[in-house]
């Protein structure tokens, strides 16, 4: 217990799921948390959107662990939300070390069903919400005199998983920034890495994302295996994720900077 005690973390995309997840087990080391989520519908998603509702269960596991947390529905690509976010939980919790850019969302098309709209929701959320939350906490972090960003890429951050492109290109692009701010902020004890899980067991995976994966999949079964993991497991749990965002923001880590870990169970090896 207490691996980041009394550290105050920012995480976006917390009203369930990894973000749920990486909140609490941030707070069962000791963390307080600013949290954040887009708490509605994104056009094209494919499997239920968070709610308000999600976002104050994680306040309520949060709390209960006797830790602070200040949670806030935002979207990561307002920037002015988010600035204000931002600032107004780190003015009430005193300051920042830990950030965990996680929002996401995934739409699965074959490439020529791969309309402007999931390209552009894609890309604005995955990629560009990243970029918001690193050049937006990063003064809090150097005023802090250094941190840990955590940012969560993918498997499809390292291969061409397919039936993905749009998440595929962002992902890529994640680690791009994580290199980029990595190397910028090294002079300001500021660790920058990213997770690069494989499937995860949370909402995204429930609803037509899976069924269509699994269309592109019979249509064109060569291609199957780049889906597959090394080791026998069909699917990771959160936890697994957070276990890894606890490692990288903890002081265990604290000569691991501008790593692309993956906790894929193999994935990335095919």
């Amino acid at each position: 217990m207490g691996r980041v005690q009394n550290k105050v973390a920012f995480v976006t995309g917390a009203a369930r799921g990894q973000g749920r997840s990486h909140a609490v087990r941030l707070a069962q080391e000791g963390a307080d948390i600013i949290a954040v989520d887009i708490c509605g519908d994104i056009p094209g998603l494919q499997y239920p959107a968070a709610t308000l509702e999600d976002l104050a269960q994680t306040v309520k596991e949060v709390e209960a662990l006797d830790r602070r947390i200040i949670a806030t529905k935002v979207d990561v690509r307002d920037r002015d939300a988010m600035k204000k976010a931002i600032d107004e939980g780190v003015a009430e919790l005193g300051h920042l070390d830990i950030v965990v850019a996680n929002a996401g969302i995934c739409i699965g098309a074959e490439l020529a069903d791969v309309t402007p709209e999931i390209w552009n929701e894609t890309i604005g959320t995955n990629l560009t919400g990243v970029w918001n939350t690193v050049q937006l906490t990063a003064p809090h972090l150097i005023a802090a005199g250094g941190g840990s960003m955590i940012l969560t890429s993918s498997a499809a951050g390292l291969k061409g998983l397919p039936f993905l492109m749009p998440y595929v290109a962002a992902k890529h692009g994640v680690v791009g920034i994580m290199r980029a701010a990595a190397t910028e902020l090294a002079e300001h004890n500021i660790r920058v890495n990213t997770v690069h899980p494989t499937g995860v067991d949370t909402p995204m995976g429930a609803g037509d994302l899976n069924n269509a994966l699994g269309a592109g999949i019979a249509a064109h079964p060569r291609i199957a295996p780049m889906l597959s993991n090394l080791l026998p497991i069909e699917i990771t749990q959160p936890v697994d994720i957070s276990n890894a965002v606890l490692f990288l923001a903890s002081d265990e880590a604290r000569y691991v900077t501008s790593l692309a870990m993956t906790v894929d169970a193999g994935n990335t090896q095919f």
